[in-house]
């Protein structure tokens, strides 16, 4: 394939994705009054899952109860963002809630709730070290939003070594 055909198939492709993306996020957004919607949560629980494995309890109620507690802490986060950022934020959860976006840009087969812990870190490395810019940024915001929602609260803290603040 000559240069110039790859360059305009990868331009079209992107067209195409951002041409699909904006129409799945007008029907299925990530966020609804900055807030995550079910599409969001499904796909922050399976971030979650894998970014905070091992910090996480094991499998049963109070895994759920914690995995509870981190969605509504991320919705704490995001509420919070200037509107062109969750604007934003909503259409890469409403991309990825789907299945193309999901295999396209996460590279992940199995559905968000389905896929294992291992397959989640394979899909997040492959992102991480992409040569794709917008699969690197897609990963570090996933990553940091759910490690900066966790982190800030006060009950993860021993988890870090983490006394807390010195009493005044």
């Amino acid at each position: 394939m000559q240069r110039r055909s790859f360059l305009k198939l990868g331009v079209g492709a992107a067209a195409v994705l951002a041409l699909a993306g904006g129409g799945v996020a007008l029907f299925q957004p990530g966020l609804a009054s900055g807030r995550l919607t079910a599409a969001g949560r499904m796909v922050f629980e399976a971030v979650s899952r894998a970014v905070l494995d091992g910090s996480l309890p094991p499998a049963g109620a109070e895994r759920r109860a914690a995995l509870d507690a981190q969605l509504g802490r991320l919705d704490g986060v995001i509420v919070a963002f200037p509107a062109s950022v969750q604007s934003e934020l909503s259409q890469l959860l409403a991309i990825l809630a789907t299945a193309p976006g999901r295999r396209l840009l996460a590279g992940l087969a199995a559905d968000w709730p389905g896929a294992s812990i291992a397959e989640l870190h394979a899909a997040f490395d492959d992102m991480r070290l992409s040569d794709i810019a917008a699969r690197q940024q897609a990963y570090h915001a996933l990553r940091e939003l759910t490690n900066a929602a966790f982190y800030a609260d006060a009950s993860a803290w021993p988890l870090l070594g983490y006394p807390g603040p010195r009493p005044t």
